[in-house]
C-alpha cells in the first residue's frame, strides 16, 4: 500500500500532475502514456460523483499514476468515501479556518491521530489484502502514513492562520491555488500585486519551514519551473480538457496556414 507519489517527493523528485474535470476511465487510460506522476479528479468543480471517482482510480492504479482526489469540502462522508475507494491523497478547497482543518484529520485519519470509521474497503482489497492480516493497528499505522491530505490554501483566511495549519499533526501539505488566493485578497488574476505577492510567498515560506510537501497549480508550462525552483514539491499543470482544447486550436491553425 506504498504511496509512490509520496515516495518520490521524498526522494526530492519533482512531480508533476494535472486535474482531471472531463473525466472517463479512457482519460486516465491515456495519461499513463504521458509519463504524468498524478492525477487529481475534481469532485468540487467536476461532474463526478463517488461511483464513476472509483472507477477512473481504478485506472489510475492500473496505469501508475497516483490518484488524488479533491472534495467539495470538509464533511465525514465527502472525506470516508474518497479513502475507501482508493485516493490516495485528499485535497479539500476554500479552508478558512484550523477547526476545519482539525476536523479533516480525524475524519481522515485512524487512531490516534483521527477517528476515521474503520473498514476494510477497495484499498485494503476488502479485506483480503496483505495489509489487513496483521493487527488492526499496524493497519491503521500503515493508512495513516500512506494517505496523504492537503488543505487548499486559496483564501485570505486560510494564508492568515497557515503558521496554525501547518503545525495541525496528521496535515502532510498545503495545495496553493493561486486563482481563488488572488480573489480573496482582491486582486483577482494579478499575480504581481504587492497584496498578493506578499500573501503568497509567505504562505509558501512557512509550508517549506514547517517540512510540509508544497503543492501549486498553474496553466502556464513556463510557471511549473518557476514553482519548482521556489521549493514546490509537486506542480498540478492545467488540466485534461484544457490541454485538450489548446492542443488541437494549435494543430488546427498550423493546418489551416498550411
Amino acid at each position: 500500500m506504498k504511496n509512490v507519489l509520496k515516495e518520490k517527493m521524498e526522494r526530492g523528485e519533482k512531480v508533476v500532475g494535472t486535474f482531471i474535470w472531463m473525466g472517463g476511465a479512457s482519460t486516465l487510460e491515456a495519461l499513463g502514456y504521458t509519463g504524468i506522476d498524478f492525477i487529481i479528479i475534481d469532485n468540487e468543480h467536476g461532474p463526478f460523483e463517488v461511483e464513476t471517482t472509483q472507477e477512473m482510480i481504478r485506472v489510475a492504479d492500473l496505469s501508475q499514476v497516483t490518484p488524488c482526489v479533491r472534495i467539495t469540502d470538509v464533511t465525514r462522508t465527502n472525506v470516508l468515501k474518497q479513502l475507501d475507494i482508493g485516493a490516495e491523497v485528499i485535497i479539500v478547497p476554500d479552508i478558512k479556518t484550523v477547526e476545519e482543518v482539525n476536523n479533516f484529520v480525524r475524519y481522515a485519519k485512524y487512531y490516534p491521530l483521527g477517528e476515521r470509521g474503520v473498514a476494510f474497503a477497495r484499498k485494503a482489497g476488502y479485506g483480503y489484502a496483505d495489509i489487513t492480516q496483521h493487527s488492526l493497528q499496524e493497519y491503521f499505522d500503515t493508512c495513516n502514513e500512506e494517505t496523504l491530505l492537503f488543505p487548499q490554501c486559496e483564501t485570505k483566511e486560510c494564508a492568515e492562520v497557515i503558521e496554525e495549519i501547518v503545525k495541525v499533526d496528521g496535515v502532510d501539505g498545503i495545495f496553493v491555488g493561486p486563482y481563488d488566493l488572488s480573489a480573496s485578497l482582491g486582486v483577482p488574476g494579478d499575480f504581481n500585486s504587492p497584496v498578493y505577492q506578499k500573501a503568497f510567498q509567505h504562505v509558501c515560506k512557512t509550508v517549506k519551514e514547517a517540512k510540509k510537501y508544497l503543492m501549486i497549480f498553474t496553466f502556464s508550462k513556463d510557471e511549473v519551473k518557476q514553482y519548482f525552483d521556489i521549493g514546490a514539491d509537486a506542480v498540478v499543470y492545467s488540466s485534461d480538457v484544457n490541454v485538450l482544447v489548446n492542443s488541437y486550436q494549435d494543430d488546427m491553425k498550423e493546418i489551416r496556414k498550411n
